[in-house]
């Protein structure tokens, strides 16, 4: 396990209902090394690419969490949810009938280039050093500032109403649950993120990141490698006690 204790960049797929951090604790348990971090968080009901560091390489964490994201998955017109994806119940349930595909289609010109976009309450930024989300989860009012963010693709690749599919390419710090709830806004129907995945860091690409299984995979191969080492070894060393004996 050398290598990883020095210092490894790990691409990985975030399993659904998984936290980020469940993946670095998975690390963690398996690689038995405790300085594992990740580079950007992905929520429970997101899947993709997940940059995991361990040793030295934590220390360029905070030089991947800057690069570029690539997305892709689907809003679901026609209603909103108070966290903005399915990890609340969807209300004000709105007729989209009249919604054209060119309207749908339009709409993205609003959310691309250099933009004001408003964080979700239902997030861990921390305002007076706590998390937003407990206070909006009591129901408290949070008035959270617009931030500025690059949104350089905003496409439509499938409409299946209620539902619509996207690719959004940006820049970090873009919540793409902020952007289904402002999609819905703009259309006058409401909307809300109904399926999410992280496809590109940068240049690193999800096509080339280990599921879970294939990285314990992996660990259990090295390991055995060292197991089967260390046995050779102490066999040696029984060989030359053997010839050479201690007294």
């Amino acid at each position: 396990m050398q290598p990883y204790l020095e210092g490894k960049v790990l691409l990985l797929d975030k399993p659904l209902h998984w936290t980020s951090f469940d993946v670095v604790k998975k690390v963690r348990i398996l690689t038995k090394i405790t300085k594992v971090g990740h580079a950007g968080t992905l929520d429970p009901l997101a899947t993709g690419l997940l940059i995991v560091c361990t040793g030295k390489y934590t220390k360029k964490i905070n030089e991947y969490m800057g690069m570029e994201k690539e997305y892709t998955g689907s809003f679901t017109l026609g209603a909103t949810t108070p966290t903005y994806d399915l990890e609340s119940e969807p209300s004000n349930v709105t007729d989209i009938s009249q919604l054209s595909l060119q309207e749908i289609h339009d709409a993205t010109v609003h959310f691309t280039g250099n933009i004001l976009q408003v964080p979700p309450l239902h997030s861990a930024i921390k305002r007076d050093g706590k998390p937003v989300y407990l206070a909006a989860r009591k129901g408290e009012h949070v008035e959270l500032e617009p931030r500025p963010v690059t949104i350089s693709t905003f496409s439509i690749t499938k409409i299946d109403l209620p539902k619509v599919y996207f690719k959004v390419v940006c820049s970090t710090g873009t919540y793409i649950r902020s952007l289904a709830n402002d999609f819905g806004k703009a259309l006058g129907v409401g909307a809300y993120l109904s399926g999410l995945c992280r496809t590109r860091i940068g240049n690193f690409s999800l096509k080339d990141a280990l599921s879970i299984a294939a990285f314990e995979n992996e660990i259990r191969n090295l390991t055995k490698g060292e197991e089967v080492r260390l046995t050779e070894t102490s066999d040696d060393a029984a060989k030359m006690e053997d010839q050479f004996p201690i007294e």
